[in-house]
């Protein structure tokens, strides 16, 4: 094992142990370093801990160019570059470089980015939608409702227990991004969705299951916890099942509670508790989806705005 190899999986490790940052997190790291790794090789540059471990920013604007020329969105650039000054930031600290060549370059300018939103129909639609009675189809109404009502990023889904749920005081205990905890209100709708799922939740725990599958509140049919593709698989069934037309991640009902309720005159800062964001400059970016909604009304409505009806 080369050294920069040994040096990902390290930070691997201490991804997961210092910095107790979720598996999906630590996969993407991961996956960009290794595409880092996988570049030098090719183009065989190498050189060490300062001779195996590129320390020339050049290097590293190689590594951009050759990403550019791949048609990557200036995004995923950007993710990618915030991966490489992580990375060199440790190695730095572990004093295993002498400087962080990453930090010399500069992020692309980034197209603006403007979240998928469901409007109120669409999100009444999908909440419609009629799903069976069993275990299987309650817990996948409890989770739209609950996507719907609380917030929640999926890997908070996927994480949630069967004690994080507090129905008598109308919250739940959700687990974000490095660990943090938060409480969250939840809606009537979602609390009486849950607790018909739970009635029925014995029908899919399995003989034998492990400690994680016996506190996890959602269980798949094979009786483990419910991974972040079989709820995604879930919200693409009912998403198309619900004749809207659209086809969106479970992180647009994340969006769509959050502009529901901006819409509706909840302040910022109640909203960034809620999502759990650290700055409320990220929360800041639903107020462009409102605003984008008011134009649009405004062209198709108004006689002098261009759009509307003569």
């Amino acid at each position: 094992m080369g050294l920069l190899e040994r040096a990902i999986d390290e930070f691997g490790r201490h991804m997961k142990v210092e910095r107790n940052l979720s598996e999906h997190t630590r996969e993407g790291y991961l996956t960009d370093l290794k595409q880092f790794q996988t570049f030098l090789e090719t183009r065989e540059i190498s050189g060490g801990v300062e001779e195996a471990i590129p320390i020339d920013p050049m290097v590293i604007r190689s590594f951009l160019a050759s990403l550019y020329r791949g048609k990557c969105r200036k995004v995923t650039i950007s993710r990618k570059v915030a991966t490489l000054r992580s990375f060199y930031r440790y190695l730095h600290r572990e004093g295993k470089v002498s400087v962080n060549p990453a930090e010399l370059v500069q992020l692309p300018r980034c197209e603006k980015y403007i979240p998928v939103v469901l409007s109120a129909d669409e999100m009444l639609a999908l909440l419609q939608v009629k799903f069976p009675e069993d275990a299987a189809g309650r817990r996948d109404r409890s989770m739209i409702e609950l996507f719907y009502s609380a917030g929640i990023r999926l890997s908070e889904l996927t994480g949630l227990d069967l004690g994080d749920i507090r129905s008598n005081e109308g919250l739940v205990k959700v687990r974000g991004k490095g660990r943090k905890e938060r409480i969250v209100p939840v809606g009537r709708p979602a609390l009486q969705a849950l607790e018909a799922y739970l009635q029925k939740r014995p029908e899919l725990r399995k003989e034998g299951a492990d400690i994680d599958a016996e506190t996890a509140l959602f269980l798949s049919t094979r009786g483990k916890r419910m991974n972040p593709r079989g709820v995604a698989r879930v919200v693409e069934r009912v998403v198309r099942e619900s004749g809207i037309g659209r086809r969106i991640s479970p992180h647009a009902l994340r969006h769509t509670f959050a502009t529901h309720l901006l819409d509706a005159g909840a302040d910022l800062r109640s909203i960034q508790e809620m999502l759990g964001h650290r700055s409320l400059s990220t929360t800041q970016k639903y107020t462009s989806v409102s605003v984008s909604r008011l134009m649009e009304i405004y062209d198709r409505s108004h006689p002098r705005a261009g759009g509307g009806k003569r």
